[in-house]
């Protein structure tokens, strides 16, 4: 990895071929996501303060069901290429859709929980599959 953004380095055709054949394949999904975020007009999740009112999309890396005070709920993680956010649904079993690898647009209020970003029963939008 370079110290410098790829957004920030020459646009050449030649660096790009050398910048895409020298990175991992996580920088370069990490790289789309961060341009799909910019795309949509949605806020970074790295850029996310607590208690901010957000619009966020990005791509659910894991979806669990853990139970918080006895009631059911579905967790997943949400990543676009800045950060991860956990996405909870309380009361929540199961929503067709939502599923590991599938990409989402959510808002709703951050929270800042045991160190890290959650969005609690946001409202959201499965992104087409087609997309992807």
């Amino acid at each position: 990895m370079s110290a410098v953004p790829r957004s920030q380095k020459p646009a050449g055709r030649f660096r790009r071929m050398l910048d895409r054949l020298s990175s991992s394949q996580e920088d370069l999904e990490s790289e789309e996501l961060r341009e799909d975020t910019e795309t949509t007009g949605c806020i970074r999740i790295g850029d996310c303060q607590d208690r901010q009112i957000v619009t966020v999309t990005g791509t659910l890396r894991t979806v669990t069901l853990r139970p918080r005070a006895g009631v059911p709920a579905l967790e997943a993680e949400l990543f676009d290429g800045s950060a991860a956010l956990d996405v909870v649904w309380l009361g929540r079993r199961s929503i067709v859709g939502i599923e590991p690898g599938r990409k989402l647009i959510a808002s709703g209020r951050i929270s800042m929980s045991r160190g890290r970003r959650v969005l609690f029963n946001p409202k959201y939008e499965l992104r087409p599959l087609g997309r992807e």
